[in-house]
């Protein structure tokens, strides 16, 4: 088709999208990110972010993003190996690292990034063999970095077979990885999610890895929805079900918990993070993380590990919320997590409360629950279909009882 054509045809497609109801619109802030925002001129109960910890803003993290601009510069117009590395960058993956439960770390510019380049980077590599296969066997519900770094691995690597196993079913994963036994794969990688964003769900870790050592399978586990949100002390996932320390990969990002802004990072044994950082294609073409988001994220690792009552928070916050919007009636997913799904099942029933939440939260055009539900704008509703609540350390109980009330 010529250039007229392909745009008309995608005019069509953003018609399309917009008559089902999936159409993605974006509602300027107009003030910082926090428990409490501002938007279309409306003070709103912010219930959508990811400021698990609410350090996006914390005072000290914005004195550490200042900081390490004045130190360090605003950017290093580099990639890593060529004159990229200051040493603010080897102590945030050392700092990572020990986080999280492994011996090393490498940063990448997104958690998005560092899970395209995992797959990619190991599989990609025959290793000086020939007439080999490997297999990742990967959760129906993981995120979609994990998807996008698969499919590339398979594009690249031909000879890596995936392998999809039901959302948590161990049992099921354990069934395809007994049918394998003999098929003498090079490399398997078990991949899941920490916690499963849609619904607030945790990954079965302690099971996955017993499998893993059953079956000698490596565990990658991308932790960016657990990491500071999680266990007594914020480690994430494995810390919260007792496996911290014994996984072998896992991936996280800055811009949800650890600060709030940008990048991610790998983790992992020594040989392997050197070993990335010899292959990993986004690392290796990528420019620096940035010194400001380096030093703001250092701060915001030693703020959880420092005060850890800031995690405490946030999990009171989240019993708090789950048991409130309970009481008034309304049906969620059951969890601990601060991802707090609401099912609505009707499309009456939703616009009714959609609209009395709104005026009595002075949430304005949707900012608040990622309803992504704003009739006036041509949505429509499929039910059922939950919507997510995000709850953070930065919301104050008088906050927490505007959105429950």
């Amino acid at each position: 088709m010529n250039s007229e054509t392909l745009y008309s045809t995608l005019n069509q497609e953003l018609n399309n999208i917009k008559a089902a109801g999936t159409f993605k619109y974006e509602v300027p802030l107009e003030s910082e990110q926090g428990g409490i925002v501002k938007a279309a001129g409306h003070d709103c109960i912010m219930l959508a972010s990811n400021n698990y910890l609410g350090l996006a803003n914390h005072p000290k993290v914005k004195q550490a993003a200042h900081r390490g601009l004045d130190e360090w510069g605003y950017g290093l117009s580099s990639v890593r190996f060529i004159c990229g590395t200051e040493p603010i960058h080897l102590e945030l993956e050392k700092l990572a690292a020990e986080f999280v439960g492994c011996e090393a770390s490498i940063l990448h510019s997104s958690c998005f990034a560092a899970n395209e380049a995992f797959f990619a980077a190991l599989m990609a590599n025959d290793f000086g063999q020939t007439d080999y296969q490997d297999v990742i066997y990967s959760d129906q519900f993981n995120h979609a970095s994990i998807i996008d770094g698969v499919r590339l691995c398979r594009g690249i690597a031909k000879q890596t077979v995936s392998k999809l196993y039901r959302n948590r079913d161990v049992a099921h994963l354990r069934e395809m990885l007994q049918e394998d036994k003999e098929k003498n794969y090079r490399i398997k990688i078990i991949a899941t999610d920490g916690v499963f964003s849609m619904e607030g769900h945790l990954a079965p870790l302690p099971d996955l890895v017993q499998l893993a050592r059953e079956f000698g399978a490596l565990l990658f586990v991308d932790e960016s929805h657990a990491s500071g949100v999680l266990g007594r002390t914020g480690r994430g996932t494995p810390e919260e079900l007792g496996v911290f320390g014994q996984i072998d990969v896992i991936t996280g990002t800055l811009g949800k918990a650890l600060g709030g802004a940008s990048g991610g990072f790998i983790a992992g044994r020594h040989e392997l993070i050197e070993f990335l950082r010899q292959k990993s294609r986004p690392y290796t073409f990528s420019n620096s993380v940035p010194p400001s988001v380096v030093t703001a994220s250092i701060e915001a690792i030693r703020l959880i590990e420092e005060e850890p009552s800031i995690v405490t928070r946030l999990h009171e916050n989240t019993a708090y919320f789950r048991s409130g919007i309970k009481k008034l009636g309304f049906t969620i997913i059951e969890g601990i997590h601060p991802i707090v799904p609401i099912m609505l099942e009707r499309r009456s029933w939703l616009r009714i409360w959609l609209a009395c939440f709104l005026t009595k939260a002075s949430i304005s055009r949707g900012s608040g629950i990622q309803s992504y539900l704003r009739e006036k704008q041509g949505c429509a509703l499929r039910s059922p279909r939950p919507i997510r609540g995000k709850i953070s350390t930065a919301h104050s109980r008088l906050s927490k009882r505007q959105a429950n009330s």
